[in-house]
């Protein structure tokens, strides 16, 4: 009787506590949420003017090119003034044509196929070669720091700089590259007035803007590597690419993931090298995704901001799939991300 009457006082205790619990708000999903806010409100409060910020920069922009892309908006139809009228707008909402149009016409699948080929080759051409350097300048050499400066400089030097020092290195006529050539006997490559030149022309300037981060990133991973691994293994009679392949690349698998992931992420969307150099020709050549959409809102008569928005929308959802996907995968490794 005595057990009973202590067990029923257990429960009843346990009762009363869950009841408080749940008269405090920490029983459910918004007391939790009410008790952290109330406990962490200065890191709220230091948070909250970012988000707005973000929410302002990214957020509007982003539902506003959405909204667009579901009508039929271009610069004739929308608001606008001319002197002291203004013209309302009469662009209709026409759902999801702009978007069957897209992926059913042979422009947007047309540049979307040489837009992945641009993608991979800078991304995979940019890993190896930041690789290796990052390998040697790992080692003892003498003047390795004057060489990481180096390689560092076309990082250091804006963009549209670089961008334009290539393109006067390819001018066709006056163009140092040419003049070298020209030196040795050999006739002046089109370097951006052929179609195929001016697709490995572009791959190998975006190459060159690529590498500093990529071996830096890399250079980094390696050095948290710990060097009893590799002496371990010499000692073991491993060699120099059992070496690389059992310890240097399980090392940077995480650093890996990561650069691979953010330069994809950067190359597909890679504007400026693109349109500064060719602007996307010869013709349509070297058109990638975000400057066929920036043409449609810009360059084209009468601009289509519909059809803009639509493309930009489109690349969104692409890389989302794709960070999906290779999250998804990496996953599946027992690679946490």
């Amino acid at each position: 009787m005595a057990v009973d009457t202590s067990s029923q006082s257990v429960a009843k205790a346990a009762g009363d506590s869950v009841a408080r619990g749940r008269r405090r708000g920490t029983g459910t999903s918004g007391g939790r949420a009410r008790r952290s806010l109330s406990t962490h409100w200065y890191a709220w409060a230091m948070v909250a003017p970012v988000v707005v910020v973000i929410g302002v920069i990214i957020g509007y922009p982003l539902v506003r090119g959405i909204y667009l892309s579901l009508t039929d908006a271009n610069e004739r139809n929308v608001e606008r003034s001319i002197g002291v009228n203004q013209i309302p707008a009469t662009y209709e909402f026409v759902g999801l044509d702009n978007y069957v149009d897209a992926l059913t016409g042979s422009q947007f699948l047309g540049t979307l196929g040489w837009t992945l080929v641009w993608t991979v080759s800078c991304v995979s051409v940019t890993f190896g070669l930041g690789l290796a350097l990052a390998n040697i300048l790992n080692r003892r050499i003498a003047g390795r720091s004057f060489y990481r400066m180096l390689l560092i400089l076309p990082w250091a030097v804006p963009g549209f700089v670089s961008v334009f020092a290539w393109r006067f290195l390819y001018n066709q006529d006056n163009g140092l590259l040419n003049q070298i050539l020209a030196g040795g006997g050999i006739d002046a490559v089109p370097w951006l007035n052929d179609p195929t030149w001016a697709k490995f022309s572009v791959i190998a300037v975006n190459v060159w803007l690529g590498i500093p981060f990529m071996m830096v990133a890399l250079l980094g991973g390696l050095q948290s590597i710990p060097g009893e691994l590799y002496e371990a293994a010499e000692m073991d009679g491993a060699n120099a690419w059992q070496r690389f392949r059992n310890i240097t690349l399980p090392g940077l698998r995480s650093v890996s993931t990561t650069v691979i992931l953010l330069s994809t992420i950067w190359t597909f969307n890679m504007f400026p090298v693109i349109f500064l150099l060719t602007r996307g020709g010869p013709g349509e050549a070297t058109q990638i995704l975000v400057t066929q959409a920036y043409k449609f809102s810009f360059e084209i008569s009468p601009r289509d901001f519909a059809q803009s928005s639509t493309w930009g929308v489109l690349i969104l959802v692409l890389l989302m799939v794709f960070a999906a996907i290779y999250r998804r995968v990496l996953r599946k490794q027992g690679e946490v991300w």
